[in-house]
């Protein structure tokens, strides 16, 4: 006579968890061998050369290998620089102008399209506010640099001559030129969150919105208390990503302003900073040194807005 022992759910987990904590096993082998290229690729392009600029912000050097210890000096001048303080302030204003219109203007497109009835208009557009994401920056900021253009010959200025206004410096005086570049960025980015809220928009379930409109609610109060709420995780994530690259904006800038941020110094941002220390001073210490403070901020940053979600969601 044959006996069988049955194995209890209890004892069954216990013995997958047991399983599961030998970390590597001989089936784990293969997954392994494909997974040591990505490591070493992550240890050579990403670990090593944070730890190599970590170790080169505390060195007074021209190069990336040489260079007397200095201490803490480096982050001291970074910090006591008026430059760099000017950068960062450029960089938040044109940041949080470009964060906020680029999520708020996307966020209310990607609704409006998705909304339309024909499926046949609606991927026409998005083809057509998508197409502006194609463009490379060199080329929009070319542009830009003819539709913005100090003179009459501007696209805009002729078209403020046209109504009797005086023409504008829009990359030429510091008062506009911030702002131009937060417009620059906007018709570049628009099309891509759009997209990436349009895509969240067919996850919201239709029986809310069924539900909504049996209680008698409009289109508005669909659209505010149902769509915006259910995809605030999404807004979040957009507006946290916008941060970290509104933090790292260098391109536009330099090839509009030149090293020098020009005009005035209205268009150095903070990695703009870190270039000229760097390629130009051959400062790599003070350069690596602002790197590493500017990666502090774009933490800091990023802590908050997280922290503030995650306390909006338990209230």
């Amino acid at each position: 006579m044959q006996t069988t022992t049955q194995t209890s759910p209890g004892n069954s987990s216990k013995l997958v968890l047991k399983r599961r904590k030998k970390i590597f096993t001989k089936r784990d082998a293969a997954g392994y061998l494909f997974s040591v290229p990505l490591l070493i690729g992550i240890f050579g392009f990403a670990i090593y050369p944070m730890i190599g600029a970590l170790i080169l912000s505390f060195k007074k050097s021209s190069s990336s290998f040489e260079g007397s210890w200095t201490g803490f000096s480096n982050y001291k001048y970074v910090l006591t620089d008026s430059m760099f303080w000017k950068s960062i302030y450029n960089t938040l204003y044109m940041g949080a102008f470009t964060v906020i219109l680029g999520v708020s203007s996307s966020f209310i497109l990607a609704s409006l399209i998705h909304n339309v009835a024909s499926s046949k208009w609606r991927n026409f557009f998005k083809g057509v506010y998508f197409l502006p994401n194609v463009v490379s920056l060199v080329a929009t900021s070319i542009l830009f640099s003819f539709l913005f253009s100090p003179g009459e010959e501007g696209l805009l200025n002729y078209v403020l001559g046209l109504l009797g206004m005086k023409p504008i410096g829009w990359f030429t005086d510091p008062s506009y030129s911030r702002f131009s570049i937060v417009l620059m960025t906007l018709w570049g980015m628009l099309g891509y969150n759009t997209i990436i809220f349009i895509a969240a928009l067919t996850s919201v379930p239709r029986d809310l919105y069924e539900a909504a409109e049996v209680d008698g609610a409009n289109w508005f109060q669909k659209w505010l208390y149902i769509t915006v709420p259910y995809l605030k995780p999404i807004i979040i994530f957009m507006v946290i990503i916008g941060t970290i690259n509104a933090m790292k904006r260098f391109t536009d800038v330099w090839l509009i302003g030149g090293t020098a941020g020009n005009p005035a110094g209205s268009l150095m941002t903070a990695v703009l900073y870190i270039y000229r220390n760097a390629f130009l001073a051959s400062q790599m210490g003070i350069a690596t040194a602002a790197s590493y403070i500017l990666f502090m901020i774009i933490l800091i940053l990023t802590i908050i807005m997280l922290y503030s979600n995650k306390k909006n969601n338990l209230d």
